[in-house]
């Protein structure tokens, strides 16, 4: 999948090339025409802004009137340490910083999601529980929420949880932290669906899924 150009227009969406500070971190802020809400991606496991299935399911979004942020939530010398792809407390603390970079940005004053993936879907539900009159929902895919231990009980956003039907021990996990979360929450179960979604449409049932649940909280009639 090709990389997003700086400020390119596509059927009224405009991507920027942008740099979350204070670290500089790179990033792709993408702003459909009159979007409703913004979602801001965590990604885990060693990827980064680059993830093909996240910039698909981000362009997802876009189609849907969504913005987007995609951005590394670690610093190059950072992401060599892998470590660092498991310290909760290091991604959500660059998610904090992202949230606070937007409400100076053009996407500001918009209602704001999270979508986690991996390791980064704690770090999205930690971040949430943080800032819980800012985040308004949370997706996470094929992630480890049960990495956000007691953050999870302190979570007001409402919490869509989606894993792959053969992905047999996250399912486990999953459903042991939709019993911590006490805000709106669902556990949706993708068939054929192994970790990395790479079944043939597989990805596109995430899409739906989550494009429905972000309309529904942060598109236009929802609370703001």
């Amino acid at each position: 999948m090709q990389v997003p150009e700086r400020n390119v227009m596509v059927s009224s969406t405009l991507t920027h090339d942008i740099s979350v500070m204070p670290r500089g971190l790179p990033g792709f802020l993408t702003l459909p025409e009159a979007a409703t809400g913004i979602v801001v991606f965590a990604h885990g496991s060693g990827s980064s802004r680059l993830s093909p299935r996240n910039q698909h399911v981000a362009q997802g979004l876009n189609k849907a009137g969504l913005a987007t942020l995609l951005f590394d939530l670690l610093l190059p010398q950072e992401a060599d340490d892998r470590r660092n792809v498991f310290n909760i407390p290091l991604l959500a603390t660059r998610l904090e910083e992202a949230l606070n970079w937007l409400s100076g940005s053009k996407a500001a004053r918009m209602s704001v999601g999270l979508f986690g993936a991996s390791t980064g879907a704690a770090a999205a539900l930690v971040a949430a529980a943080r800032h819980a009159d800012e985040v308004r929902a949370v997706v996470s895919r094929g992630g480890r929420p049960d990495l956000a231990a007691t953050a999870l009980v302190r979570v007001k956003a409402p919490t869509l949880l989606i894993v792959g039907g053969y992905d047999d021990e996250v399912i486990r996990l999953n459903e042991a932290a939709l019993a911590e979360l006490h805000c709106e929450k669902r556990l949706e179960i993708v068939p054929g669906a192994t970790h990395l979604f790479e079944e043939h449409g597989t990805l596109d049932a995430v899409i739906e899924l989550a494009t429905a649940w972000f309309v529904r909280f942060l598109g236009k009639g929802s609370e703001t």
